[in-house]
């Protein structure tokens, strides 16, 4: 793959980004450099070499969920910076559905 500035400006429209300048040539170079590592690892004999799905061997062991304590709806409203009887107060919420 050749980088060129053709290649830059075409980036450059998709990313919505403006480079020029001293950046427009280190990007040229940094791609160049991209593109010639992916050429080296294309040279690695991989015919052999199982995919990796896991970074690891590890398993998580995960804990079941337990209600380890409760409280009560009272309990729960002596918090509440407002109240009605057995609700939490707020302020209504209103706004227009943009879709």
């Amino acid at each position: 793959m050749q980088i060129d500035d053709a290649l830059i400006d075409h980036l450059s429209h998709l990313s919505r980004l403006k480079f020029e300048g001293k950046d427009r040539e280190n990007l040229k170079n940094d791609l160049d450099k991209i593109v010639q590592f992916l050429q080296k690892l294309n040279e690695v004999d991989t015919d052999h070499v199982e995919p990796l799905i896991f970074m690891s061997q590890e398993v998580n062991f995960l804990r079941k969920d337990e209600i380890s304590s409760e409280i009560t709806k009272s309990e729960a409203l002596l918090n509440a910076p407002k109240k009605d009887s057995d609700y939490f107060r707020v302020s209504k919420v209103r706004g227009k559905h943009n879709a």
